[in-house]
């Protein structure tokens, strides 16, 4: 049987794990139930509490106006005319600013499809 000092030792190891996990979760957005192909209704369900999610178009200089948010970290956007693929998204984090990823969703993403942005939630 193991001595409590090996239990002890054991458990800080898996608790340092779980932290060095936390530490680094990266931000992702899953294209949600309802999205169009031509992303007219476009709805992103994020994984970490993100603010101000904005998306810009293809070649457009400045970023619509911030999606509505709505409880469980869901955004939506609705636009009259399809929106200019890959699209790309800003939004900040709680005391880390703005965070910004050009041209990550392709043309035609399917509800369920997960981009990741590569950006390590610091919040």
């Amino acid at each position: 049987m193991a001595s409590s000092s090996s239990f002890v030792l054991a458990m800080a190891a898996l608790a340092a794990l779980f932290a060095v996990g936390l530490c680094s979760n990266t931000v992702t957005l899953t294209v949600g139930k309802g999205t169009t192909s031509t992303y007219t209704h476009l709805v992103l369900v994020a994984n970490l509490p993100i603010h101000e999610l904005a998306i810009r178009e293809k070649g457009a200089a400045e970023f619509l106006d911030d999606m509505k948010e709505s409880p469980a970290m869901t955004f939506t956007q609705d636009s009259k005319a399809p929106l200019k693929a890959p699209l790309s998204v800003r939004f900040s984090v709680k005391g880390g600013g703005y965070r910004n990823r050009d041209e990550i969703f392709p043309a035609g993403l399917k509800p369920g499809s997960v981009i990741k942005t590569d950006i390590k939630f610091e919040g």
